[in-house]
């Protein structure tokens, strides 16, 4: 336990987290302000933001977690993950489609998190002792590479990289439609939809939401498009796609679903629709990370393969050309 008190009056005002980089020297930034985030930091005995204007006479407490995962809430589950990487530090995995990522409502087991605690000893716990090692997600129907941190300093770094917009991100989508640009970017910001709390929406007052695309390759009625997100915003490329006039296949919630198959031909609204009941998920896989190695500073790129399930439907999709 580290104790501080603000006792010069050129420092009241000051924000919390720049006060800690000057007299935290071994931490940067990043690291101080996930750590006043999780509540390792409090200022008079109380959890506060960042931003925290500070008063004479504060009191800082720091206590900086160990690596050790705080998981004793949660119950091992022997998961089969697919690794694709792993050394000291980090983890990828190639999450399968309805693999939920960490605990929450309505999902209390079976979760990827409980499989990392069941495979790996020790997992970054500055998210909570509900989501040890985990970094960033992906929805719950999205497969594909997921990033997760074996210590703390690997989870700031990489947190920081996200946060800097430093990670390339690929994803590849099945969108229905075809696109009328060969690429371009979608910038438009996003904001949860007031209706239901489950979704996001475009909204002029959002966050700024950024997304690059690139056709791969025509069908009849849909396209292969690769997406390259710039920023990280929840459901963001499906917003996009579907703004564009173009949701994801399969994706019910922002369009993509059986609905959109009305408008074909009576014969291939039938293919189209047998074809997401057999796919159950919206054709949406995280592909490809690339990112600079939090601590040996190496350039690591990470692709996950399309899953067979995909591909398949691809192929099938593809047969309406002849």
């Amino acid at each position: 336990m580290i104790n501080l008190q603000v006792t010069k009056i050129e420092e009241i005002g000051r924000r919390l987290d720049h006060y800690l980089v000057d007299n935290l020297l071994k931490y940067s930034r990043s690291h101080i302000q996930s750590f006043i985030r999780s509540g390792h930091i409090i200022v008079n005995g109380n959890k506060c933001k960042t931003g925290y204007a500070l008063e004479l006479n504060d009191v800082i407490q720091v206590e900086m977690p160990d690596n050790k995962s705080d998981s004793k809430d949660l119950i091992p589950e022997n998961l089969n993950l697919d690794i694709l990487y792993e050394d000291d530090s980090i983890i990828a995995i190639n999450k399968p489609a309805g693999l939920i990522v960490h605990p929450g409502v309505g999902a209390s087991t079976g979760t990827l998190v409980h499989g990392l605690i069941y495979h790996f000893k020790t997992l970054s716990n500055m998210n909570g002792n509900l989501r040890p090692g985990i970094v960033h997600r992906l929805d719950k129907e999205t497969s594909g590479a997921l990033i997760v941190a074996k210590t703390n300093t690997a989870h700031a770094h990489l947190a920081d990289q996200f946060k800097k917009r430093k990670i390339k991100k690929e994803y590849v989508g099945l969108t229905w439609g075809l696109w009328k640009n060969e690429q371009g970017e979608i910038d438009q910001p996003l904001a949860r939809d007031r209706k239901d709390p489950t979704k996001y929406r475009i909204d002029s007052n959002g966050k700024r939401s950024v997304t690059n695309y690139k056709v791969k390759n025509r069908l009849r009625h849909c396209s292969l498009v690769s997406f390259y997100p710039l920023t990280g915003r929840t459901h963001q490329i499906r917003i996009h796609s579907a703004y564009c006039g173009h949701p994801i296949f399969g994706d019910k919630k922002y369009g993509g679903g059986p609905s959109k198959a009305k408008g074909f031909l009576p014969e291939f609204n039938s293919i189209y629709k047998k074809e997401m009941l057999r796919f159950d998920r919206h054709a949406l896989h995280a592909k490809r990370l690339e990112f600079i190695h939090p601590v040996n500073q190496e350039h690591i790129i990470l692709e996950a393969p399309l899953p067979l399930e995909y591909l398949n439907l691809i192929q099938s999709i593809d047969l309406l050309n002849e």
